[in-house]
């Protein structure tokens, strides 16, 4: 991780843990909001105005927060104006790395070897960890957000005029109900494979899964329509899909949450088929990045070997052309 702007140790999946091994994450860093107008957004300060081509996404696409960030510009139709850039999916003992792999790009930017140099750029004292995604201003050379739920309501609707505005990703009418449930899917699915996979004792592994499979459970139960909030696509079913089509492949083995699988969800697995036949969307999921970035992590599998399966989410993200 970065001190004091300084590469100090190498990159650990852990990041930090409590006095109970739990899992914990870093905190996003950098909160400014593109706005249309370039207002100041709900965090940091002003003068960010939504612009064609003055902004850049970094993404590595095993990350299912990047992965949110992508298909929202997709779905949104921000291609043109905003460019992106795809790290190495093989994290090294610096963290992301830019090149050297299928798929991967090198920095347009500064010409950097690893994500990180861009974090000294935007802050020469930073301290903390390069995290994807990140969204760069080439006019003033900085990171505005490396926050991924912020990211995806920029892309909703800070665009405005520039890009079609439909569909809204969060409607006004539903955004309490979204934000409620989105902080239940954080905290038990997407946070909790994570909470699983790098638990440091059996008491918060267990915690960890146990709340894994009791969030399935009940988006099973809820998904009596196409998507969450019934005939309405929203952000929330972006949050859950990333996490679902990395569940079979990675999580279920990897990160051991391996009483069920996401085949075994039959609503659950309709809802995965039908947000990845979404135009665009299978275009953002990179299977063998995913695979391969997962199982890169000497600490939970030191061979590095990558396994060859899972045929059906294989056959699957073929067939949607992805």
């Amino acid at each position: 991780m970065l001190v004091n702007g300084k590469w100090t140790a190498n990159w650990q999946p852990v990041q930090a843990k409590d006095d109970q091994g739990r899992f914990v994450r870093q905190v996003s860093s950098f909160r400014n909001w593109v706005t249309a107008d370039g207002s100041p957004g709900p965090t940091g300060t002003g003068g960010f105005r939504a612009e064609a081509g003055r902004y850049r996404l970094f993404v590595a696409l095993i990350c299912p927060w990047a992965s949110r960030t992508l298909i929202a510009r997709k779905l949104k139709g921000l291609e043109g104006l905003i460019p992106v850039t795809v790290v190495n999916p093989v994290l090294t003992d610096q963290g992301w790395a830019f090149g050297g792999y299928p798929g991967a790009d090198a920095d347009p930017v500064l010409g950097a070897g690893h994500l990180h140099e861009l974090y000294t750029r935007a802050d020469p004292g930073f301290t903390g960890r390069a995290t994807v995604p990140i969204l760069w201003d080439s006019r003033t050379g900085t990171i505005i957000s490396n926050e991924s739920a912020d990211i995806l309501r920029m892309f909703d609707t800070a665009f405005v005029g520039l890009a079609p505005e439909t569909p809204l990703l969060y409607p006004a009418d539903l955004a309490a109900e979204i934000d409620a449930l989105n902080a239940e899917i954080y905290e038990s699915l997407n946070n909790g494979v994570y909470k699983a996979g790098f638990a440091s004792t059996q008491g918060a592994y267990d915690e960890a899964v146990a709340g894994v499979f009791a969030m399935l459970d009940r988006l099973e139960d809820r998904l009596t329509g196409p998507f969450l909030f019934g005939d309405r696509f929203t952000e929330t079913d972006i949050r859950l899909f990333v996490t679902l089509i990395r569940f079979d492949a990675a999580y279920h083995g990897l990160f051991k949450t391996n009483l069920r699988r996401i085949a075994d969800y039959p609503r659950l697995q309709a809802h995965m088929e039908r947000v990845l036949r979404l135009p665009g969307v299978a275009g953002t999921v990179n299977l063998d990045h995913i695979k391969a970035g997962y199982y890169s992590i000497k600490a939970l599998n030191p061979s590095g070997i990558v396994p060859v399966g899972p045929e059906n989410v294989l056959r699957l993200v073929a067939s949607a052309g992805g």
